[in-house]
């Protein structure tokens, strides 16, 4: 396997995973400028260019890994598939809902896999709570809330509150879709000012009386790094999550459960969702496992996450 690996922002959270997979053969970097390139190739030793051409005409590259700025992701996501190419699309799938489906509509034409970085589905901690709730572990959900905070991690990124959505916001929005589908309301809330980063939170509402609270804040200093936490209330039980992380990307996370027997800390897997979405995405494409994490999978929670963003922006 050759991958072409396009953007050296979040694309340096990739590249780690490329590096320690024993099945990529080779990565091929593509950035603007030399100078971003170079910590990649003296870090991880692959090849790099600033010739974006040349990536997508390399007969041997049969994954293109688009880590590009949002409203780049639907054109590159489908020139790889019109390119012959199989292709991984960083979060959010596309700036757009015309855009997202565009992308759904070239894979269909083209017949080429395409795949989008939705990690969150793969967190060991999330896939017990999707499955308590799709299998009724607890009973009924009652109440289901995420909270996220973190630092400005990222030179010269600030998360304002389109941003905050979209990429602070979208992984847990889609859980939400993926578990209850689209909800019967929405309602949010955003702060931001002269200074830098912002705040949001969003109320949804289910049927049978099912709340959803989804809060972000980027107001934390430097020190603070990444944590959060969630907290889905059953009928007959509550399960409430902690982690921590930082600018590479989740680090810990705990699952403790509450019944009416006591208090039991859930023992689960230790695994890195990132690199998780790449082990799925390489079995996919070696025929080993089937995509969770299709292109027309992610309209749902996509859409959502724009529902919630014109919401908080029209009342910031």
């Amino acid at each position: 396997m050759k991958i072409g690996l396009l953007g050296t922002g979040f694309g340096r959270a990739h590249a780690a995973v490329y590096a320690a997979c024993p099945d990529v053969e080779k990565v091929v970097v593509f950035g603007r400028t030399p100078a971003r390139l170079r910590p990649l190739a003296e870090q991880f030793g692959f090849d790099t260019t600033t010739d974006l051409d040349a990536v997508y005409a390399d007969p041997d590259i049969g994954l293109i890994d688009v880590c590009l700025p949002t409203p780049l992701h639907a054109d590159h996501t489908v020139r790889a598939m019109e390119a012959g190419k199989d292709v991984l699309c960083e979060l959010p799938l596309a700036a757009t809902m015309q855009d997202a489906r565009r992308i759904v509509e070239a894979q269909r034409v083209t017949g080429r896999q395409a795949f989008v970085d939705l990690f969150a589905r793969f967190d060991p901690v999330n896939e017990y709570i999707l499955k308590a709730v799709a299998e009724g572990t607890y009973g009924p959900l009652r109440t289901w809330e995420t909270e996220v905070r973190t630092a400005l991690l990222w030179e010269g990124y600030d998360l304002r509150l389109d941003s905050l959505v979209m990429d602070t916001m979208h992984g847990e929005l889609d859980l939400f879709a993926t578990a209850l589908g689209r909800p019967e309301s929405v309602t949010a809330l955003g702060s931001e000012g002269a200074w830098r980063g912002s705040a949001g939170e969003a109320l949804l509402t289910y049927p049978g009386g099912v709340l959803v609270r989804c809060a972000a804040s980027a107001l934390m200093p430097t020190s603070y790094g990444m944590g959060g936490g969630s907290r889905a209330v059953f009928a007959d039980g509550v399960l409430e999550t902690e982690f921590t992380g930082g600018a590479e990307g989740q680090g810990r996370t705990r699952l403790v459960e509450y019944t009416e027997g006591g208090r039991r800390p859930v023992g689960l897997p230790e695994r890195d969702a990132y690199a998780a979405v790449i082990d799925h995405v390489l079995a996919c494409l070696a025929g080993k496992e089937t995509s969770r994490i299709t292109p027309e999978s992610a309209l749902d929670g996509l859409q959502l996450t724009f529902d919630v963003r014109r919401r908080i922006n029209e009342r910031a």
